[in-house]
């Protein structure tokens, strides 16, 4: 169609809006506009189009990542669930035979399912029955304690084999009355026999809670039951140390006292967890006495009665040595004869009050305090000066 026909056609159509065209070159400019706009519109409309593909194809791969990233995480999750299999399998399953090998060679193919080390142990190993018993050795003197505590840990053993065999047991108490003076070892027995308890299954968990007479009472009326409950709570499963326990019991006319209220709710809660609870009090032999005896139930429960002697003078240098052996600390001879000698001095002029092992770890680190002032004061200090105790630094400590 050439320009005129296109401006009678154009005409036509805007006549009935009241639009004329009065000259050619008006025309031509109408139509040039309208042609633009034609274009412009094109192309906005071919921008707008382009636009939503360009946004799915960069919405695209993060979609992908996300449908791929259950499939990794389940790829991870399978190795461990296969190990936990394993794990729970291992014990159930017989030994593989000659013809059902253990893992495959080729490249691959599946892990050997064998659970690992790590996965199979606890976090931290418990000690043995052995090695326990070991550590009791290894304390110094106490050999009836040693004798005693193997005879009972042999006897729970027996009572366990009869249970086992459906054989009726005696009745049986394990809670135990330790009697000496301090410093005798009583702690470090209790927290070995907890632990022993805990390998041959008596205790649940082995634990020794430590509480003296401010452990378990308290100075209003109604919360020394609650004090009590609240260190029983702490040591189910394992052993209660009552150390001083003779403190509990009131003189005879001293009056109202809240120790009575905490034996009172102890031995109900000794009475209430039997299966997985045990206490042990502890203090001077004569003093236990007048405890044990101050309350029926006490006496009916405690029948267990180990007696912590004195360490002689020899067990007293023993002790001595060791604590100097394990600070690296040495002793000269002139030094080692003075200290044996003052161990036999204190043991001969010793009373009620002889403090045993505590004396020795006192008069140790007298020493160490001693030698630390005679050193501070030399100069360029050698390895010897650092390690070496002097006669004179045991004089001066003995008289501290």
């Amino acid at each position: 169609m050439d320009i005129k026909s296109e401006k009678k056609e154009l005409e036509r159509k805007l006549k009935p809006a009241g639009t004329y065209i009065d000259s050619l070159s008006d025309f031509a400019d109408l139509l040039g506009t309208i042609r633009q706009a034609e274009n412009a519109a094109k192309e906005l409309l071919e921008e707008t189009a382009v636009a939503p593909r360009a946004k799915e194809t960069a919405v695209a791969p993060r979609a992908k990542e996300t449908a791929v990233a259950p499939r990794a995480k389940e790829t991870d999750a399978a190795p461990r669930a296969k190990e936990t299999s394993a794990v729970t399998n291992a014990k159930e399953a017989p030994s593989r035979s000659d013809d059902q090998p253990a893992k495959k060679s080729a490249a691959g193919d599946e892990p050997d399912s064998a659970p690992t080390v790590t996965e199979a142990q606890p976090e931290e190993k418990q000690p043995t029955v052995e090695e326990l018993l070991e550590r009791l050795d290894a304390l110094v003197g106490l050999s009836n304690i040693k004798q005693n505590v193997r005879s009972l840990i042999n006897y729970v053993k027996i009572r366990k084999l009869r249970e086992e065999k459906e054989l009726p047991n005696p009745p049986l108490s394990l809670h135990m009355v330790f009697m000496g003076n301090p410093g005798t070892g009583k702690t470090t027995v209790a927290r070995i026999i907890s632990e022993l308890y805990r390998a041959i299954g008596v205790l649940s968990k082995g634990q020794l809670v430590e509480v003296d007479r401010s452990g378990l009472v308290a100075g209003f009326v109604g919360q020394t039951a609650i004090k009590t409950t609240d260190a029983v709570k702490s040591a189910l499963g394992g052993i209660l140390f009552i150390d001083e326990a003779y403190s509990l019991a009131p003189d005879v006319g001293s009056g109202n006292d809240f120790g009575r209220e905490a034996i009172e709710t102890l031995l109900k809660l000794m009475e209430d967890h039997r299966d997985d609870f045990i206490v042990i009090v502890a203090g001077y032999s004569s003093l236990m006495e007048r405890f044990i005896f101050s309350n029926p139930g006490l006496e009916s429960r405690f029948n267990r009665y180990l007696i912590f002697e004195d360490y002689n003078s020899d067990d007293l240098y023993k002790i001595f040595d060791s604590m100097c052996v394990k600070s690296e600390y040495v002793l000269n001879d002139e030094a080692a004869e003075f200290a044996r000698e003052h161990f036999r001095m204190i043991y001969d002029m010793r009373d009620e009050n002889f403090g045993n092992a505590r004396h020795v770890r006192n008069f140790f680190e007298n020493i160490v305090t001693v030698h630390s002032d005679r050193v501070s004061a030399l100069e360029g200090h050698t390895r010897e000066d650092l390690t070496e105790v002097l006669l004179e630094d045991l004089k001066n400590a003995a008289e501290m």
